[in-house]
């Protein structure tokens, strides 16, 4: 199954039918924010770390934490294989990004949303989204 590089709205569309708009405190905006900075919404995105684990689509999902390689040690805490997290099919990326965020460093598991996205306005990106969910701007920190 071939990935797909979503768009911006199209993705912000995908988060909130999934039920991420709210999920924990996080808005859709939280999440395009994660996406960009990680995979720049490209499904079939894989980066590979100096210590041996590679990190899979979306949301660059770790195969020593969250999905089996085959290949690295791993936890496994989404029971998924990491290639399942290639494809345009997201809804399993987004069932386990719902485990990562429910974990104890909710969205600081990502550096990326760390660096560029916690305590900043994140309303523009749904700027020009035909959508219902609406930029949580209130809400700048966990």
């Amino acid at each position: 199954m071939a990935g797909k590089i979503y768009g911006r709205c199209n993705l912000a569309m995908k988060l909130e039918e999934a039920g991420l708009n709210g999920f924990l405190g996080y808005s859709i905006g939280d999440w395009l924010c994660v996406a960009h900075y990680e995979s720049g919404f490209d499904t079939s995105f894989v980066d590979h770390n100096p210590d041996g684990s590679s990190e899979y689509g979306l949301f660059q999902l770790n195969s020593a934490w969250w999905c089996d390689n085959g290949v690295t040690p791993t936890q496994n805490l989404c029971h998924m294989e990491c290639r399942d997290l290639l494809n345009r099919h997201i809804l399993d990326d987004i069932m386990c990004v719902k485990q990562v965020v429910s974990s104890r460093n909710g969205m600081n598991a990502w550096n990326s949303w760390t660096r560029h996205c916690r305590g900043h306005d994140l309303s523009e990106w749904l700027k020009g989204c035909k959508m219902h969910a609406k930029p949580d701007i209130e809400r700048m920190t966990p």
